[in-house]
């Protein structure tokens, strides 16, 4: 369909919703006056129905997922209320000529309280949904369509191409290796081989003098002299014990131990000693213990 074509389709929907809104304002400003409105509110009463029916309709279109299933829903409570409303004013002729008690708008007590909610909470919901709807319309943000994503793509690949053409210099073309064919060796028979094999001459070791004969290194008689001075923090202020003297230590320190916790690695951390000489240590010292138990039982 061309422009003209949408154009006079969307006047003419305009037109049609414009009566049908007039026929409804009518009977709703009937149901605001019956249920205790003044004239300027009965007046703005349709406003209220119908208005928010076109501001959900607006809204399914705009909204999508469950903001719009909302929007639906509204716009579908509305109708069915507005159409309820209207098919009471044309059941009550009364209602025509204002003529009807206040506040009654059907013989049946229950059918009536019913109706007098519905009229009366129509007002309220319209704020309530009204500003629940533009506040999703506001903050709704569409969803890349497979089109858009496309636009995007062919956008940057247009700068990509744009910038690259800018440049002040095209790159430099790549090289291509030439491949040269080594050709194959050709394997030679000499012992077929019809050329002469000319004999090798005989060649003399060179005689290799003994031992005590080969000259030495002259030794340099003046004394090195050193790198540097170790500081005094450097030095190590505990002197070296000797063996005695780290087996009377680790006596003492493995009197009240069990067999089990006499370890070469019990021993070496708690005397201060070399891995090695823990081992030895922890030797001697279950030997001795061994021979103490032996001589108790003897």
């Amino acid at each position: 369909m061309n422009r003209t074509g949408k154009v006079l389709l969307v006047t003419a929907l305009v037109a049609v919703v414009a009566m049908a809104f007039r026929v409804s304002w009518n009977a709703l400003r009937d149901i605001a006056n019956a249920v205790g409105a003044d004239d300027t509110a009965a007046t703005l009463y349709p406003f209220v129905v119908d208005g928010l029916m076109a501001l959900a309709l607006v809204a399914t279109l705009v909204l999508a997922g469950r903001d719009r299933t909302f929007a639906l829903r509204v716009l579908g409570t509305y109708t069915v209320a507005s159409l309820v409303l209207n098919y009471v004013h044309g059941l009550v002729p009364e209602l025509h000529g204002r003529e009807v008690d206040w506040g009654r708008l059907a013989d049946w007590d229950p059918a009536n309280w019913a109706l007098v909610l519905l009229a009366t909470s129509l007002p309220v919901g319209s704020i309530y949904f009204g500003s629940d709807l533009v506040a999703k319309v506001l903050h709704h943000r569409p969803t890349p369509t497979p089109t858009t994503v496309a636009n995007a793509e062919e956008s940057t690949e247009t700068d990509r191409n744009r910038s690259t053409a800018d440049l002040p210099e095209s790159p430099p073309a790549p090289i291509t290796a030439t491949v040269v064919r080594v050709p194959d060796p050709v394997a030679v028979d000499y012992v077929k081989s019809a050329l002469p094999l000319k004999p090798l001459p005989a060649v003399n070791p060179a005689p290799v003098a003994p031992i005590e004969q080969r000259p030495v290194a002259a030794e340099s008689t003046r004394p090195r002299r050193a790198t540097g001075r170790v500081p005094e923090v450097a030095k190590s202020t505990r002197r070296k014990r000797t063996a005695a003297e780290l087996l009377d230590e680790a006596r003492t320190a493995t009197t009240g131990w069990p067999d089990a916790k006499v370890t070469a690695e019990g021993i070496r951390r708690t005397v201060r000693t070399s891995p090695a000489n823990a081992r030895i240590l922890r030797d001697t010292l279950l030997a001795e213990r061994a021979a103490k138990a032996a001589e108790a039982v003897a």
